[in-house]
């Protein structure tokens, strides 16, 4: 555990992890509000939090994820009015859908995932520990955190109150005491969903639910807080102020943000219409290339999403998969995950990437390291193969699916893939399969007779049905362009 570090926003810069009970970890990351379908920007944010689970538990870690649903808030209300349905049902039907979305990613669920709206008696003792701590005051059916009364505020985002203009990304509200004073309650209104109070009938404000959901599972102070970068300021600098001004101790010790996901090198948003939403990406591309290429930059950093970017995924996708077909042809028909080899250092390498506050692009390039290499080492022995190059193919194969464990991709076994990636071109391209083995077959009866102009006839007719043919040692391998 001491060789892993990662970059903690609180304090801008990279420090060894060490969890606050030993093997031990803690995790909290916010999840979607459950208004709309879930895109690629959520999708980013639930892959990274995803292999960082995987890979804290790989190194012997037991960890408890917790994920939110914010299922009551003003975007939620508003969506509903306009459908004519109540927010209950708007809710369901989009967390429904996020399931749906990241079932198809490979995410695996979180240990915890709880819903907003099932622990308002639990937001309600925050915000009365808050007011008793004299942290925040209510005005009129509404509860306010008083911004001034915690000292530290601002030290997530590096923003303080008196160097930020009065009105500026913040609600204008005249029952304030300062204008950058945030909710934590909202009285009713009418026609919205409402629970009792010390303060009358309401519903609690965006932030406040995370801090009461966090320490509900977690407990007051805990290893890991994540989510994307927006949410640094005012999200989590304001789940700060409330959690440590609630129990006067420190909220959490590691802060994990994710980067932006791009499109096409604009910034993803409502108003640029820009916004592509996870369902309708998978239908164009399969969901390992999705994780691939959210995974290909470092998580701190931006991904612009393009067509050609997903290209270059599902081609680096089909690689891994070929190289894995290519050794299970030398090696015999292995049980697809099945592998009891010792690690290797393709292993080594990746977990030293990975130790690097989880640098997954740089793992990902020793992987493709790791197929050429196998590919060169496969060309240079032919068909022919002893026990020690049987050993290494066995090695790599083994250190490759487990770094595929973590980065959630290899899921089906090469033969699965590429039968149904060829059914799939096929279909949409209507190219005839018994026609092109046909071809393929005539080629390599002419290539024995070495009737060169017919077989070179025959790669040229392939050609023209965007087929393309590979010689190797071992066969001919064929693949649509």
């Amino acid at each position: 555990m001491t060789n892993l570090k990662i970059y903690n926003t609180l304090h801008k810069k990279k420090e060894t992890f060490e969890p606050i009970k030993p093997g031990k970890v803690g995790i909290y990351v916010c999840g979607p509000t459950v208004y709309d379908a879930s895109h690629i920007g959520h999708a980013r944010c639930v892959v990274v939090f995803d292999v960082i689970v995987r890979y804290l538990r790989a190194i012997g870690c037991e960890v408890t994820y917790v994920r939110n649903f914010t299922d009551v808030d003003d975007k939620i209300i508003n969506r509903a009015g306009e459908l004519g349905i109540s927010t209950q049902e708007l809710s369901e039907r989009y967390i429904k859908e996020f399931y749906e979305d990241m079932d198809a990613l490979n995410v695996e669920r979180a240990t915890i995932e709880p819903r907003a709206t099932d622990y308002i008696d639990e937001i309600i003792k925050v915000v009365e520990h808050l007011i008793s701590r004299g942290h925040a005051y209510e005005a009129g059916g509404d509860v306010f955190f008083a911004v001034e009364s915690f000292k530290d505020y601002g030290k997530l985002s590096g923003r303080r109150v008196e160097e930020m203009q009065a009105g500026a990304r913040v609600e204008v509200d005249e029952k304030k005491r300062n204008p950058f004073d945030f909710v934590l309650w909202k009285g009713a209104k009418p026609g919205e969903p409402m629970w009792d109070s010390p303060w009358g009938k309401g519903r609690p404000g965006w932030h406040i639910e995370c801090s009461a959901m966090s320490t509900r599972f977690l407990g007051r102070h805990f290893d890991i807080h994540g989510g994307g970068k927006d949410l640094i300021f005012p999200h989590h600098e304001n789940e700060i102020a409330q959690s440590e001004g609630a129990f006067g101790e420190q909220f959490v010790n590691v802060w994990i943000h994710n980067g932006f996901v791009r499109i096409d090198q604009e910034k993803m948003s409502k108003s640029l219409g820009n916004f592509l939403m996870i369902k309708d990406i998978l239908k164009q591309y399969h969901p390992e290339a999705v994780r691939l290429f959210l995974l290909s930059n470092h998580y701190r950093s931006p991904v612009d999403f393009t067509h050609q970017a997903m290209v270059e995924a599902d081609a680096g996708l089909e690689k891994i998969y070929a190289l894995l077909h290519r050794i299970d042809g030398y090696l015999g028909r292995c049980e697809h995950g099945n592998d009891k080899q010792s690690p290797g250092a393709l292993w080594a390498g990746f977990c030293q990437a990975m130790d690097d506050d989880f640098n997954t692009a740089r793992g990902i390039g020793l992987v493709f390291e790791a197929v050429r290499q196998l590919n060169r080492f496969m060309d240079d022995i032919g068909g022919k193969i002893g026990q020690q190059d049987q050993a290494r193919l066995a090695s790599t194969r083994a250190d490759l699916m487990r770094t595929a464990s973590l980065l959630g991709i290899l899921t089906e076994a090469p033969s699965q893939f590429f039968e149904q990636r060829r059914a799939d071109v096929l279909q949409r391209k209507g190219i005839d399969i018994a026609l092109i083995e046909r071809l393929i077959a005539e080629r390599a009866r002419a290539r024995q007779q070495k009737d060169w102009a017919t077989a070179d006839r025959i790669r040229g007719e392939l050609s023209a049905m965007d087929i393309l043919i590979e010689d190797r040692a071992d066969g001919t391998t064929w693949k649509v362009k």
